[in-house]
């Protein structure tokens, strides 16, 4: 019995407080699995064995009055919890307060209160994984959406007075044609105006998203205008209702692209259920805005009926302001033609890729087109042959073969209204071309305008009809250049791509972009 008990020299015991004092017997030597289980707590506990079988302290919560602290820390509602056993029972414990927060019956009652009540509110509101610009994001969407539902209000206000202002016989007449005419002609506008711009979405969803906004609080103001013109009411509910289901339906088709980009964990569901419940309540705040305005003037008509003129344009001024500061904090992941030139251009330049809150802030909303004033813009496309084709195009499509899935060359804008020829980059892509064929075919074309905006022998060239040999040649050489120069980069380029987390499975593009080419052996 003796030699079996050494032959387990790493068993040991723990002389507990609670249990009896009795050592331990050598009936253990059948169940060593307890022996283990003991060695597995004092290893965990930082306790070192002692030699022998009654030697050595005991654990630290043997000791009486001793206070234990466990490795375990949980985050529970915003607040951060350890374990401790303070010599009678085991406790979470709040850490947030410092030491002072072991006893949590000294901290002030109401500064609890309001941390409980913040951290609820945020949780109801919140989604639990999200990136740091969400939290800007939902503070201007509240703005947002406060007082665009104060005007919606206000308005709906001016259109019954409309009606109550025209002839009494009319109001049965009017609802009917209102239905056939506002929410009708309404419908159909959305559903030509979705299937023309479906592609923008994706493609100039900031730009298309403001757009509308601007649009939806332009039919606001005109709506507000019902009671003045009560004969044309008809008319002016249905120019209404049709820029307000244009709105609509933009807001509905690029919601889910502004949830995707802050559902970091694939939480996609949570972050769309979070939003819906953001909208309904702080539209419920602009409800209760609207609703103490008119109890604040209902006993002045006069005042009453010019409160939508006083209030709109700084309610609108609000709204707009809102949505564009709140589209500034989505940063989307999705690569389009603009967002790639704007990280390859960076690469150019600095040798590193930027992060999408980097191209979120360059790229703007651009609500006024002004980026494509630059020189040597670079298009994606097919050749116009409304527009002078230069020889060093046709040249490029003559020395196309079976493995070009991509070429680029120069063209002349057409622009009837001025004399100027603007001479852009223009970049066409091949049928069944993939992600690594237009990144390559895009920065092979910022290289080319970086070299042609370094060099003013260039200023021409797209006039060079009897060019000589000497400048086709050096030209062909300036393409093949570039395009090793892409290839080479093209695999260092997609790694860091993808570290920053940009989609790189594809590449979204626009309508006019998205033609492309066949290619004809002859």
């Amino acid at each position: 019995m003796h030699s079996t008990l050494n032959a387990a020299p790493n068993y040991h015991q723990f002389n507990f407080q609670w249990k009896s004092q009795k050592p331990f017997s050598r009936k253990f030597k059948t169940s060593p699995k307890i022996l283990l289980l003991t060695n597995s707590l004092r290893t965990s506990i930082n306790c070192e064995p002692e030699e022998g079988l009654d030697k050595g302290p005991g654990p630290p919560w043997s000791e009486p009055n001793s206070v234990a602290r466990f490795p375990v820390v949980i985050r529970q509602s915003g607040r951060v919890l350890r374990y401790i056993y303070d010599g009678n029972s085991l406790k979470l414990v709040s850490l947030d307060g410092g030491p002072g927060s072991f006893c949590l019956d000294f901290e002030d009652g109401f500064r609890k209160l309001v941390r409980v009540s913040g951290l609820g509110i945020k949780d109801f509101f919140i989604p639990k994984q999200v990136p740091e610009n969400y939290m800007g994001y939902v503070k201007w969407k509240f703005l947002h959406r406060v007082f665009s539902s104060a005007l919606q209000v206000l308005a709906t206000q001016a259109m019954f007075r409309a009606i109550g202002i025209g002839y009494s016989r009319s109001l049965p007449s009017a609802a009917a044609l209102n239905w056939v005419l506002k929410d009708g002609l309404g419908r159909l506008s959305r559903c030509i105006y979705t299937a023309s711009f479906a592609s923008a979405f994706d493609t100039n969803l900031k730009r298309v998203r403001f757009t509308t906004s601007v649009l939806f609080s332009l039919s606001i103001g005109v709506e507000l205008l019902t009671p003045t013109f009560p004969q044309y009411f008809l008319l002016l509910a249905t120019l209404a209702n049709i820029a307000k289901q244009i709105s609509l339906a933009c807001y509905l088709a690029t919601s889910s692209a502004v949830h995707r980009s802050f559902a970091i964990a694939d939480n996609l569901g949570e972050v769309s259920a979070k939003a819906q419940i953001q909208t309904v309540c702080f539209d419920n705040l602009g409800l209760m805005l609207s609703a103490l305005l008119n109890m604040l003037f209902k006993n002045n008509q006069r005042l009453l009926a010019g409160l939508p003129f006083f209030v709109y344009p700084i309610f609108s001024a609000i709204d707009l302001y809102g949505i564009y500061q709140g589209l500034q904090h989505v940063h989307l992941q999705t690569l389009t033609k603009d967002r790639l030139e704007i990280i390859l251009n960076s690469w150019i330049e600095f040798g590193r890729v930027p992060s999408p809150a980097e191209v979120s802030k360059e790229e703007g909303i651009d609500f006024l087109w002004t980026k494509s004033k630059e020189l040597w813009p670079i298009r994606v496309g097919c050749l116009n042959t409304n527009s002078e084709i230069p020889k060093l195009s046709m040249m490029a499509m003559q020395s196309l073969t079976s493995e070009d899935y991509y070429f680029v060359c120069i063209e002349n804008s057409c622009r009837e209204w001025t004399r100027t020829k603007p001479q852009g980059i223009l970049l066409c892509l091949r049928e069944g071309t993939g992600t690594a064929d237009v990144i390559t075919g895009l920065l092979q074309a910022c290289y080319i305008r970086k070299a042609l905006l370094l060099s003013s022998r260039w200023e021409t060239v797209a006039d060079a009809s009897d060019a000589s040999d000497l400048v086709f040649n050096e030209w062909f050489k300036l393409i093949d250049d570039t395009k090793q120069s892409a290839k080479r980069d093209l695999s260092t380029l997609k790694d860091q791509m993808g570290s920053l987390g940009w989609a790189l499975k594809h590449i979204l593009l626009s309508t006019e972009e998205q033609a492309k080419y066949s290619y004809v052996d002859d």
